[in-house]
């Protein structure tokens, strides 16, 4: 039976809702990334540091492997796993689901930072050597990749059990290569073990304030004491580390645990490209010492003040108003009524540009690779990858909106005419 018209407007709308290139981005991307964290990581311990050479230089089977690796990985897992479970904080609810349930949550995450900066100082006291973190990076990033592959693998498989009501509404497309990428299962669970909320915000993100630790110390093991690029970067990394993990509750109302499914884009980004990717400001600065002026500094620190509160306001607004539309704090702030019954912002640090936590988020990229100098383009990949990442979050972002506001979102647009910019874009 040839299909209907019908049928082939709702195949063609499907495929064109695809994201990240469909099935040729699902092909390629859970190669490229990979690569891309190994080359990163090679290049940012190497005397020259250049992301430009080509072809790059290899590194061997006995710089990729360590033992004490897996050994690592497993153990940081599964002490997040414990703290994961441990009876401090609040219960939160999650959004509704289609199936008129909400999930419950536990707000622990900042707590499970707190134990784990205790353990990690613990260690150093009973004489741990730290500074090791810089030469196992390829071993550990190496195991994380693996892990990320195996455990996307699992959520794949186990997904063809859930209901369809638990399904994901972008990842059931029956692609099998783009549906094992961008995840089947919306909230898969072991019991009350919420997996993807837990890699959301628990091993990678904190993981990332490790290896920025350990390569402050070998830094201090090289050279006597830290730098000031150094002490810079670990500060402002882990104030964005602790501000979101301090507002966790937040993160139930975004796009990652609201509208996508848990795949290998999103398991890999947490486990392996946060750790490894978003701290190459220190380890470039374990092979690369700079030196910076107070002025310099301070120009710097300035810098990254201002993101932070340009990125903590317009979120705490965003996610006050989503919560409670009724508190005083957001009250007073013109808005749009949409069709849907809820209301868009149209005033506030809203009505300046539409994602003004995006230009918050962007300053602060600036701040922590300014602390690295000009003389490599290597410190700097975080805000070019970070750019490109945002400008595609907001364009997916808008496509989401149009379809679920339509006039009213129009009108948003035309009263808040920036993205993320202002007289710019």
């Amino acid at each position: 039976m040839k299909p209907t018209i019908q049928a082939l407007k709702n195949k063609t709308s499907h495929d064109a809702q695809r994201e990240f290139g469909g099935t040729l981005g699902a092909l390629f991307i859970p190669t490229l990334l990979p690569l891309t964290v190994l080359f990163l990581t090679s290049v940012s311990r190497s005397s020259e540091a250049s992301v430009l050479c080509w072809p790059p230089p290899l590194p061997s089977a006995e710089q990729l492997w360590d033992p004490l690796a897996p050994v690592l990985l497993l153990g940081w897992i599964s002490l997040h796993v414990v703290l994961y479970f441990m009876p401090l904080g609040k219960v939160s609810e999650g959004l509704v689901l289609r199936d008129g349930k909400r999930l419950k949550y536990p707000i622990n995450g900042f707590h499970s930072l707190c134990i784990s900066c205790a353990l990690l100082l613990l260690l150093m006291g009973l004489g741990a050597q730290l500074g090791s973190v810089f030469d196992l990076l390829l071993p550990l990033a190496m195991c994380s990749i693996a892990l990320s592959f195996l455990l996307s693998i699992y959520l794949y498989i186990r997904s063809f059990w859930a209901p369809s009501h638990a399904l994901a509404l972008g990842g059931n497309t029956g692609n099998p290569l783009y549906d094992f990428f961008i995840g089947r299962e919306l909230n898969p669970r072991v019991g009350n073990f919420d997996l993807k909320y837990f890699c959301e915000l628990r091993p990678g993100l904190i993981g990332w304030v490790v290896v920025n630790l350990g390569m402050l110390m070998k830094e201090v093991e090289l050279r006597g004491s830290p730098s000031l690029a150094m002490i810079l970067v670990n500060s402002f990394q882990l104030l964005y580390v602790a501000d979101a993990l301090w507002n966790e509750e937040a993160v139930l109302t975004t796009m990652d645990i609201v509208h996508d499914g848990f795949g290998f884009m999103l398991v890999f980004g947490d486990l392996a490209w946060v750790p490894f990717t978003y701290s190459l400001q220190a380890a470039f600065l374990v092979v690369h010492p700079q030196t910076l002026s107070f002025l310099g500094a301070a120009c710097i620190i300035a810098l990254n003040g201002i993101g932070y509160y340009i990125f903590r306001k317009s979120n705490s607004q965003k996610n006050q108003f989503r919560r409670d539309p009724s508190h005083p704090s957001v009250a007073r702030l013109e808005t749009i009524a949409t069709a849907t019954g809820k209301r868009l912002l149209v005033s506030g640090w809203w009505g300046l540009v539409r994602h003004p936590n995006y230009l918050g988020d962007l300053l602060m990229a600036l701040a922590w690779s300014l602390p690295c100098g000009f003389s490599h383009l290597l410190p700097y990949f975080y805000i070019i990858y970070f750019t490109i990442l945002l400008i595609h979050r907001e364009d997916r972002d808008e496509r989401q909106c149009r379809a679920k506001y339509g006039l009213a979102w129009d009108t948003y647009c035309r009263r808040v005419p920036y993205r993320i910019f202002p007289y710019i874009y």
